[in-house]
């Protein structure tokens, strides 16, 4: 099976149990709430989550003059995977990591840390930006904001229905006597947060390994990109970034992989897996 549709089983499932927990929060009508509160922050991820993360991490978009090489990089990357340029930024820490953003590849953004700069050589610079532009002709950015959002939405009702439970209320029952009741909240509560997860963790993998590939047949040399990834697992494993979780999955490598349970339910692949394919491409 392939990538893509292994991803749209996954959204559907997400949105399923979004609607399931719906259903046995407040029976019919509970489900049609829980559709259209999913849409509208669909909608809101897809317009302007690329500005949201940006300036979470303070990232400062610079010009061909004020960063040349990195400019320069990144134009000559774009321009090999067929995409317009994207806008450049860079986020003032000094652990080493990257990231992309952005709806579409008119409206892409490509972030990278002081820290990587001074940390990579040009092989292994020009790797990590094929990676992320690679995100974005993907369309992966797009997906793994929907994962996001739909993820924030079980999240959000698995919290409402906590706050029911503490004060006794069952909430799913309508006039038709439709609703989960107290089983239905008890999964609510537990199993789905945990669903969320582990489906947002599916999605986000299967989409880095596709990335790895196409970026490296992009520039023509996966070593460069395999040794970049060994590079960046050991200086996060030092002094992870400080980031939220749900943008995690944006980075290059797992930014909180020095937290030992952050990392039990990490969005990324194993860096050795990642390592191990790019060099089995380059023979």
């Amino acid at each position: 099976m392939s990538n893509s549709i292994k991803t749209v089983l996954l959204l559907g499932l997400l949105t399923g149990l979004i609607l399931a927990i719906g259903q046995m929060l407040g029976g019919s009508q509970g489900m049609v709430i829980a559709l259209i509160f999913s849409i509208l922050l669909n909608f809101g991820s897809y317009w302007f989550s690329d500005k949201i993360v940006l300036k979470m991490y303070n990232a400062r978009e610079v010009s061909e003059a004020e960063a040349p090489e990195l400019y320069s990089m990144v134009h000559n990357v774009a321009l090999r995977a067929g995409m317009p340029m994207p806008r450049v930024y860079i986020i003032p820490t000094e652990t080493p990591n990257a990231f992309a953003t952005g709806r579409n590849p008119e409206h892409a953004a490509v972030a990278a840390t002081e820290g990587i700069l001074r940390l990579m050589n040009r092989e292994e610079l020009e790797g990590v930006l094929a990676h992320e532009i690679s995100h974005v002709k993907n369309r992966d950015i797009l997906i793994s904001s929907v994962a996001a959002a739909l993820a924030g939405v079980i999240m959000m009702l698995a919290h409402m229905a906590r706050w029911a439970a503490i004060f006794g209320g069952v909430g799913g029952r309508d006039r038709e006597g439709e609703g989960g009741g107290a089983i239905g909240l008890l999964v609510t509560i537990i199993v789905a947060p945990l669903a969320a997860m582990l489906i947002q963790m599916a999605i986000s993998r299967s989409r880095e390994y596709q990335a790895d590939a196409s970026g490296a047949k992009t520039i023509g040399s996966p070593l460069g990109l395999a040794s970049a990834l060994g590079k960046l697992s050991r200086a996060n494993e030092i002094a992870p970034m400080d980031v939220r979780p749900e943008t995690a999955h944006l980075f290059i490598v797992n930014p909180l992989s020095g937290r030992s349970l952050a990392n039990l339910f990490s969005t990324h692949p194993p860096i050795e897996e990642r390592i191990a394919r790019l060099r089995a491409m380059a023979h």
